[in-house]
């Protein structure tokens, strides 16, 4: 208001100078602050415009198409542009290249040949205790590990691989269906560093054995590395995979005699049980997720 009145008065002061020349009336030069009550009549008016303005770009059920792709985890909304730009996003069949764009509830949108839904990906690491089990029987004895993580978010995320009751250790869940298949395919390239407790300790000639492969159901295993662990017994070994199912390495060492009375997950595809107690869980960073997904 304060403006508009500023205004008027350079309004006023242009029209003492138009007076002043030919009788330099300087009365006349003060009807122009007359005018301020119809001045400040009229500024409501222009306040109430974009008043009425302001539902339109409130409605909750559209969300921008660039915010919708960052919000289904695949890249931010910056990169969303891009791609955005260069046609490889559809809505309902139809390529969009308009930015500001906006997604319809119902609306089906396709990222470079994917539907895509705005659920955010969350990844979640556990260290898994005992007498928890990534299966859906009903048991007493078993209790689901989605018990363990069911307070860290709503989204339905699912455990990546297997793991029995009696192993423990790392564990992720997410709900990027797109790195659980990832991680569950046979040559998947990741590491996994498990520590092995056995009932007896393991002969340096066994040791030397599994590190140049060992051969079960018919199929060549090749192991990364063995290792007896410093300043532990021989009972405890050191031992570096890469395949996504746990029961090989208890299958490991059953298939030379020994009898394996604890396997411990300390590492999964780079990520380690550092400042992580047993029972807990934590998510990822945006570096640790950037490092799964490039595996």
């Amino acid at each position: 208001m304060n403006k508009k009145e500023g205004n008027n008065k350079r309004g006023g002061s242009r029209t003492n100078s138009k007076k002043s020349i030919p009788g330099g009336l300087p009365k006349r030069a003060q009807a122009p602050k007359k005018a301020k009550p119809t001045t400040e009549a009229t500024a409501p008016k222009k306040t109430v415009k974009p008043v009425n303005n302001i539902p339109k770009p409130l409605k909750s059920d559209d969300i921008r198409l660039n915010k919708y792709i960052a919000n289904s985890g695949i890249c931010s909304r910056r990169d969303a542009d891009i791609y955005i730009q260069s046609g490889n996003v559809k809505v309902n069949g139809v390529a969009i290249t308009e930015m500001g764009y906006k997604v319809k509830p119902g609306d089906v949108v396709n990222f470079d040949g994917t539907v895509i839904t705005p659920e955010r990906k969350e990844y979640i690491l556990l260290n898994k205790p005992k007498n928890f089990t990534t299966s859906n029987e009903d048991d007493a004895d078993h209790r689901n590990v989605l018990e363990l993580v069911r307070a860290a978010t709503k989204a339905k995320i699912q455990p990546i691989g297997r793991m029995d009751k009696n192993t423990t250790g790392l564990l992720v869940f997410t709900n990027d269906t797109d790195m659980i298949r990832k991680f569950s395919l046979p040559n998947q390239k990741s590491t996994k560093i498990y520590q092995v407790s056995l009932d007896r300790n393991l002969k340096f000639e066994d040791l030397e054995k599994i590190a140049g492969g060992v051969t079960l159901d018919g199929h060549k295993l090749y192991v990364d590395e063995i290792s007896y662990i410093e300043g532990e017994s021989k009972t405890e070994i050191g031992l570096k995979l890469r395949t996504p199912n746990v029961k090989v390495v208890r299958a490991i060492f059953e298939n030379f005699k020994y009898d394996v009375l604890k396997i411990d997950r300390v590492a999964f595809a780079g990520l380690t049980k550092k400042n992580l107690p047993r029972g807990n869980w934590r998510f990822l960073t945006e570096q640790e997720i950037i490092n799964l997904k490039n595996l």
